[in-house]
C-alpha cells in the first residue's frame, strides 16, 4: 500500500524542478536565428514556429539578428532572462567560432544549454551560370588556371559556407576569394545576380533557384546523395575523394534555465518534428528532422568544439 506521507514528501522534493514549468510560455516565445532571413536556418524554423505555437499555446515568432560570425544574436540570447522565451539557434558555426574568435563575448561551453539539434542541412556547390564550369572537376581546373580570380559568398565568416568552401579549397589545391555577406540569404542573392561566382549554399535556400535554372548545382556536400536532388552527384564522386561538409542547427536556451522548461521545449521541438507532415516539409526543403536529447545535443556539441578546433589548424582558416 502507498504511504501518503511518503508520496507527500518525494512531491515536495520533486517540487523545485516540476514549478518553473508552470510559468513557463505564458507569453510569446522568441526565437532568435543568429542570420539574415533566407538561409536554410530561416526556413527551417519559419516552418516550424507555427506547429511550435499551437503546442505551446503562445505565439512564437523569428528573429533574425545576423553578424559577428553568428555571436550577436547568440549574445542577446545568452543575456535574456532564463525562463524559456527566448531561444537561440545555433549552427555549424558554433562549434568553430572558439577556435577561430579571440575574444567571444560569450562562453559558448557555459552559457548557453542545449536542447536539441533540429536537423542536419546538406549543402550544394552552386554556380552562377555564367562560370564556364558544369562539373566539380571542371571547376578545380578552371579555379586553377585563374588563381584568386573565382569568388565565393557565405553567409558570414566561418559560416557553414565559408568552412565548406575552406575545407573544399585545401582538399581540391584551389585558390578562390571570399566574400562574406551577412546571412545565407543575401549569399545567395550575390550568386543568383551574378555578383559571385559560386557558393556552397544550403539546399534550402537554393533550391528553387537550381530548378528554375538561375543557379547551376554541380554536386551535394555529403558523402550520400541529396533526396531533394537525386541527380545531383557528391562532390567526393565528382572530384574531390573523402570531401564531407554538413551543417546543422539546434535549439539552445540561456544558461540557468529550469530543467523542466528544457524539458517542457524538448518535448514540444519533438512532437512537432514527429509529425508526418512536417517531416515531409522538412525534407521537401532538402533539410533532414533529427529532435535529439538535450544530452545527446550536449554531446554532439562538444564533438564539434574538438573536431573544428583540429580542421581549423590543419586547413589554417581564418575569419577577415
Amino acid at each position: 500500500m502507498r504511504h501518503p506521507l511518503r508520496y507527500a514528501a518525494l512531491a515536495l522534493l520533486a517540487w523545485p524542478a516540476i514549478a518553473p514549468a508552470q510559468n513557463f510560455a505564458t507569453r510569446t516565445i522568441r526565437i532568435i536565428v543568429p542570420y539574415a532571413p533566407g538561409g536554410s536556418t530561416d526556413v527551417v524554423f519559419r516552418l516550424l514556429s507555427p506547429r511550435l505555437s499551437e503546442d505551446l499555446g503562445q505565439p512564437v515568432v523569428v528573429d533574425n539578428r545576423p553578424g559577428g560570425s553568428s555571436t550577436i544574436g547568440l549574445d542577446l540570447a545568452a543575456k535574456s532572462p532564463p525562463d524559456g522565451h527566448t531561444w537561440g539557434i545555433s549552427n555549424i558555426t558554433y562549434g568553430a567560432n572558439p577556435s577561430l574568435i579571440k575574444k567571444m563575448p560569450f562562453d559558448s561551453e557555459k552559457d548557453l544549454l542545449p536542447v536539441s539539434q533540429v536537423s542536419v542541412v546538406t549543402m550544394v556547390l552552386s554556380l552562377h551560370p555564367s562560370v564556364p564550369a558544369r562539373s566539380v572537376k571542371q571547376l578545380i581546373g578552371l579555379a586553377k588556371a585563374r588563381p584568386g580570380e573565382l569568388n565565393f559568398s557565405s553567409a558570414g565568416n566561418a559560416s557553414a559556407n565559408h568552412l565548406a568552401t575552406a575545407k573544399f579549397m585545401h582538399m581540391s589545391g584551389t585558390n578562390l576569394t571570399h566574400v562574406p555577406y551577412k546571412g545565407g540569404g543575401p549569399a545567395v542573392i550575390s550568386l543568383v545576380s551574378g555578383e559571385t561566382s559560386m557558393l556552397f549554399a544550403t539546399i534550402p535556400s537554393a533550391i528553387q533557384h537550381i530548378q528554375g535554372g538561375r543557379l547551376r548545382g554541380l554536386a551535394v556536400s555529403r558523402a550520400q546523395r541529396n533526396p531533394a536532388l537525386p541527380d545531383v552527384p557528391t562532390v567526393a564522386e565528382a572530384g574531390v575523394p573523402g570531401y564531407e561538409a554538413i551543417e546543422w542547427n539546434g535549439v539552445m536556451v540561456p544558461a540557468g534555465t529550469p530543467p523542466a522548461v528544457v524539458r517542457r521545449i524538448h518535448q514540444s521541438l519533438s512532437k512537432v518534428l514527429a509529425a508526418p507532415a512536417m517531416n515531409e516539409r522538412i525534407i521537401g526543403v532538402g533539410a533532414e528532422p533529427v529532435g535529439s536529447s538535450p544530452e545527446e545535443f550536449g554531446a554532439f556539441l562538444k564533438s564539434e568544439f574538438t573536431a573544428w578546433a583540429r580542421v581549423i589548424k590543419e586547413v589554417g582558416i581564418t575569419v577577415e
